[in-house]
């Protein structure tokens, strides 16, 4: 029984999938929920079964998803907004394995892996009395922590040629990497919505590519200028003087090869205050 902890986006469901795929049940299912997308009363079915006439609408007796991955693993996300009801019954087939469908007085056998995921501190709900301790313990066998993407910023370049292949290349064979600039941007971000958010970014650019690498422009607008400042049309909305200052950013990078440091050494200025002119003047990066 495996817990996987860790921020939206950060790939726990990829996780639980590994985990499936690298055991002796990987030719058997892999069933996955969102316990948080079902109202109490469907998610008990979803998860037990119902026979016929157990409530309005049981026309027909229905398998759970525990049945359904019978020798297999059952995948429960969002497992910290499960009422404490449904904790019960769960804990009941963790400790028997066995399950009763809803409406049936009589039990079945049931072999399960399950895999549950949270992005929330259960044992803050613990003492909130949304989580029951007993029930906590049997889900917190092994637990395995899923970093944001902000604190594993060297997967940043593989994770992008990884994007790159899946969404680009697939519809625009001329599309063969990223430009350096582009590239540090993404590695500067802070990423809130973890790889996720990093998957959406190289599908916008994907979409707005017009060479045969993603550059600084194709990005997505909140990541260029994550502080709401961009000029939505640089060349016409700068002042005369701002189109100096622009220009003449343009020419020590160039002078520089595209080194952020040296532009700045020679502008005067510091390499922060030169990256945020970057941004404001929609400057692409020689590299």
């Amino acid at each position: 029984t495996v817990l996987i902890q860790g921020e939206n986006g950060t790939g726990k469901e990829l996780a639980a999938k590994a985990i499936h795929a690298q055991s002796s049940r990987s030719k058997r299912p892999f069933v996955a929920i969102n316990c948080s997308a079902l109202p109490d009363a469907l998610l008990e079915s979803e998860l037990f079964g119902h026979v016929k006439g157990a409530f309005t609408g049981a026309a027909s007796d229905k398998i759970g998803l525990f049945e359904a991955a019978n020798g297999g693993t059952l995948f429960l996300d969002e497992i910290g907004d499960v009422n404490p009801a449904i904790q019960v019954k769960l804990l009941r087939v963790l400790q028997e394995r066995e399950i009763r469908r809803v409406g049936d007085n009589r039990t079945r056998a049931v072999d399960v892996r399950l895999v549950t995921a949270t992005n929330q501190d259960l044992k803050k709900l613990i003492g909130e009395g949304k989580i029951r301790e007993d029930f906590y313990y049997r889900i917190h066998v092994y637990a395995i922590r899923m970093p944001p993407l902000r604190e594993r910023t060297e997967d940043i370049p593989l994770l992008v040629e990884h994007f790159i292949q899946e969404l680009c290349r697939k519809k625009f064979d001329r599309v063969d990497g990223i430009a350096r600039d582009a590239l540090q941007l993404l590695m500067d971000y802070h990423w809130p919505g973890n790889v996720r958010e990093l998957r959406n970014a190289i599908e916008h650019a994907c979409v707005t590519v017009t060479g045969d690498r993603i550059s600084y422009l194709d990005l997505p607008p909140h990541l260029r200028d994550p502080h709401g400042n961009l000029l939505p049309d640089v060349q016409s909305d700068l002042s005369e003087e701002e189109k100096a200052e622009r220009q003449q950013i343009i020419a020590a990078l160039k002078q520089t090869g595209g080194n952020r440091t040296k532009a700045a050494e020679l502008l005067g200025t510091s390499r922060v205050t030169l990256w945020k002119k970057i941004g404001k003047y929609a400057i692409e990066i020689p590299g």
